[in-house]
């Protein structure tokens, strides 16, 4: 039987993922260098990097990859952040994402996909596949 979490630590997680989500880069940083994990997932997989990727966050994604997050880390739905920044047009998470070593082929549907799904030529160009 397991325990239920620490309702502490859940607050500091969901403090945590918000940050992410809002690009705030120095105290996201400030956590991952305290201690919290560069791969942290919320209850759907979803990275500290996703969270970052699919809300615009290029300085945030940067910040985090540097720290040893993992570029293509997919989440409960099989999706990269890159197919999420992609799926948003985020143009500059892309690049920051790529010059991390994502892989453009990597997850359901995967960034490839789904910039043809979208018609986004510039961004399958940055993948060397248009």
């Amino acid at each position: 039987m397991s325990e239920a979490p620490d309702p502490e630590v859940v607050e500091l997680a969901t403090k945590i993922f918000d940050l992410a989500r809002r690009g705030r880069t120095e105290e996201l940083v400030a956590y991952v260098d305290a201690g919290v994990p560069a791969d942290l997932t919320n209850d759907r997989g979803d990275s500290l990097v996703m969270l970052a990727a699919y809300h615009g966050h290029a300085e945030a994604v940067r910040a985090l990859l540097a720290r040893g997050a993992e570029a293509d880390r997919v989440n409960d739905r099989g999706q990269t952040p890159l197919a999420g920044a992609v799926f948003k047009g985020e143009t500059d998470v892309v690049k920051a994402l790529i010059e991390g070593g994502a892989d453009p082929s990597a997850g359901t549907p995967s960034a490839v996909d789904t910039a043809r799904m979208f018609a986004r030529t510039e961004l399958l160009e940055l993948f060397g596949d248009s």
